[in-house]
């Protein structure tokens, strides 16, 4: 539906710029960002989720980060319920919103709303019970052979998204890629997605740099100081849980930021994988140069 309202969604890989790109774009528009990080909603998280700096959150006023102590379970159907209030909040304000993460299920909650799907508390724990004696790869292996196509766009080190997956398809025996009707709830503003690329090579070599720089910061003494809490499902996530293998002595502290590196990469695919979906999305490319608050003023004048 047309209106005088405009939420411009900001998605991408992580490493691409999303943070960046959003303050300026509030700070040209004189508007608020409300942020879709699955990870940046937990009070306790700070280098290793990427949290904006104390200097970027006084440039812009950012909703839905430190919504949360890792202690509390938290999903897309709360952040959805969560950021909708805020967001019709601030349009009472203003015209235009920045709604910017590359969480694409938050997003994908808050834009289309959530299928609602089935559950079963006896299964749910049977697989969590499972899932403690055998690890992350057992859900990982599992999933792959019930879904390989929702295996190829979920965030595999996100062991609650891979059980809640494979309880459903238990439930249904229907794969979870198919559940998922996809029907975009009525909204009373439009949603203009813009999303950011860049050549492997280019977005690889930035993610490599963001990690060596999370290290400068001091994340390897958060990531202690989370020990203790390792069990939790907020830590079990890349940047986290590779330092914790490494104070157990299963790999070297060396190991486990090349493992970050890593991962991040191919959490990355994978975001890109989910978003390239998405025919509505505006894509540009952060490698090719050119002003990127040009591009976007460009969608919204179109």
């Amino acid at each position: 539906m047309k209106t005088n309202k405009q939420l411009i969604t900001l998605v991408g890989p992580t490493a691409s710029g999303k943070t960046a790109l959003a303050i300026e774009v509030a700070e040209h528009l004189g508007c608020e960002i409300v942020s879709a990080d699955s990870r940046q909603i937990y009070k306790e998280l700070s280098i290793g989720v990427a949290k904006p700096t104390s200097e970027e959150l006084q440039r812009a006023p950012h909703h839905m980060i430190d919504v949360v102590s890792i202690h509390e379970p938290y999903s897309a159907g709360r952040y959805a319920t969560e950021a909708r209030a805020i967001i019709d909040s601030l349009f009472e304000q203003h015209d235009h919103v920045v709604l910017v993460g590359g969480s694409g299920l938050y997003i994908q909650a808050l834009i289309e709303g959530m299928d609602d799907l089935p559950g079963d508390l006896t299964l749910r724990a049977e697989l969590r019970a499972w899932y403690e004696r055998e690890g992350l790869l057992a859900l990982q292996q599992e999933l792959e052979r019930l879904d390989p196509d929702y295996y190829q766009e979920v965030d595999r080190f996100n062991p609650h998204r891979l059980m809640r997956a494979i309880e459903v398809i238990r439930i249904t025996n229907q794969p979870f890629s198919h559940l998922r009707s996809g029907k975009k709830a009525e909204l009373p503003f439009d949603v203009i997605k813009i999303g950011l690329t860049a050549q492997r090579e280019f977005l690889y070599q930035r993610i490599n740099l963001r990690v060596d720089q999370m290290v400068e910061q001091g994340l390897e003494e958060e990531a202690r100081r989370l020990r203790p809490l390792s069990q939790l499902t907020a830590l079990q996530t890349v940047g986290y849980s590779e330092w914790f293998a490494a104070f157990d002595g299963q790999i070297s502290s060396h190991e486990a930021i090349e493992k970050i590196k890593q991962h991040t990469r191919q959490y990355a695919k994978r975001q890109l994988t989910w978003w390239r979906r998405d025919p509505s999305i505006h894509w540009a490319a952060i490698d090719q140069g050119g002003r990127l608050l040009s591009f976007v003023q460009g969608i919204l004048n179109h």
